[in-house]
Parts: C-alpha cells; structure tokens; sequence
C-alpha cells in the first residue's frame, strides 16, 4: 500500500483536525453554506478520483435519519450526511475507511462536525447514488452540531503499536501510534497492531465488527502522525 493524501492541506492542520474531530450526533438546523459546500466537494471529487471510489455528499435530506434506527442511535437533527459508495470487491471496506477519513478531516476543518454511521441509519432511505455492482459501505453525517462532541476512549499506545525485537520507538513512529489511538472505530474497539520492523510498518487488524473499515481510518491516521518519516507500508 503506497502512501496517498491530496494536495492543499496542511499535515499540522491535519493533525489538529485529528485532534479537535469528535463523534456529533446531535445536530442544529443551521444549513451548510454554499462556500463550505463547494470546499468540501472539490475534496470529495479529489479523493474519488485518485481510489476510485463515488463519494459522495448529500444535503438537506433527513429522510435516512427519520427511524428507529437513528433512535436507536442517538441521532438527532441529521440532514446531511456523506455516503461512502464503491464498486463491491473485497478491499472497499478498507478503502472506503481510509479515503473516508481524509474527507471527515477536511470536513472538520471546515467548521463541520461528523460522525462514522454503519448500522443506525436507514440504508433504504438514504439519497446516494449506488449503481449496478455498487454498494454504499457507510455514511457520516455532517453538519454543526449542538455540542463539539467529546474524545472517545482510546488504547494506551503501547498496546496499539510494537516495534520487532521490543527497540526503541522512533518519534514518527510514536506520533503515528499516538494519531491511531485518535482514530474512531466502531464500538471503540481499536483492534488492530502497527508493528515496525526496520523501516517497514505492517498494519495488522484483529477480529470484531467492521475491522476492516475501522483498518482503513487507523492507517490514514498513521501516516497523517507519521509524516515523512523514513518508513514505507509492508506489501
């Protein structure tokens, strides 16, 4: 896996967005101004065509989060969401949570708050394009909520990150272990290991619910924390 990001952006303000970005699942009716629409779209159309994948925005729509299910959620004042769309194959669980992460963070330093949703929406609601061969792998809402939201509970680093043979930690490996503790997953269950060996970084995921998504979010906040730093993903 090589290493991807888009143009334009900062890594500080990345990593401030890492920092600041919380689950929000309450929401005012404050619509998202056409500036912001327009910023957060040029990046959505960036990411979809460097992974192939069909992002996408949907505004004004509460219908996906009318249910039980966002009931059942918490959810409250949803209308916009973002709707991770790819072509079905088994790597789009990853993709869609790596390329996804990079959208969430833009969005966040656009001034929006958001939150990872695979479950307590109405999938048959929901306004996304999914063509023949397609399938949504998840949403995030979007918008600005009541309240900020607040840190999840997170690994200590030392039980997320190993180097081979117990060395020392080099600090772009620290800061990358210290972004993945940041990383939401579902139920908080950060079950996976980055374990350093040389200059190489494999990512292993664990078992539990959407792993696979969760892997993707934790290796976009690897190498956000990581940097330039003299190391490269294992094949």
């Amino acid at each position: 896996m090589s290493r991807t990001t888009l143009s334009g952006v900062e890594r500080t303000d990345l990593l401030r967005a890492i920092a600041e970005r919380h689950a929000v699942r309450r929401y005012t009716d404050t619509p998202v101004p056409a500036a912001v629409r327009a910023a957060l779209g040029q990046t959505i159309e960036a990411a979809n065509a460097a992974s192939g994948l069909r992002i996408q925005a949907v505004y004004d729509e509460p219908s996906a989060f009318g249910g039980r299910r966002s009931t059942y959620g918490q959810f409250r004042g949803v209308a916009n969401y973002l709707s991770f769309v790819g072509p079905s194959q088994p790597g789009l669980p990853e993709l869609a949570g790596y390329w996804g992460e990079l959208v969430v963070l833009h969005a966040q330093l656009l001034g929006l708050n958001t939150c990872w949703v695979i479950l307590t929406y109405d999938r048959a609601k929901s306004a996304a394009t999914v063509e023949l061969g397609e399938e949504e792998v998840l949403v995030a809402t979007l918008g600005y909520g009541e309240t900020p939201g607040k840190p999840h509970k997170a690994k200590p680093v030392e039980r997320l990150g190993q180097v081979t043979g117990g060395g020392p930690w080099p600090d772009w490996f620290r800061s990358g272990v210290e972004a993945v503790a940041l990383a939401p997953s579902a139920m908080n269950q950060q079950k996976y290991t980055f374990t350093l060996t040389g200059d190489t970084v494999r990512a292993k995921p664990g078992f539990g619910m959407h792993v696979k998504i969760d892997m993707g979010i934790a290796k976009r906040h690897f190498e956000i924390g990581a940097g330039d730093g003299p190391w490269h993903w294992a094949e």
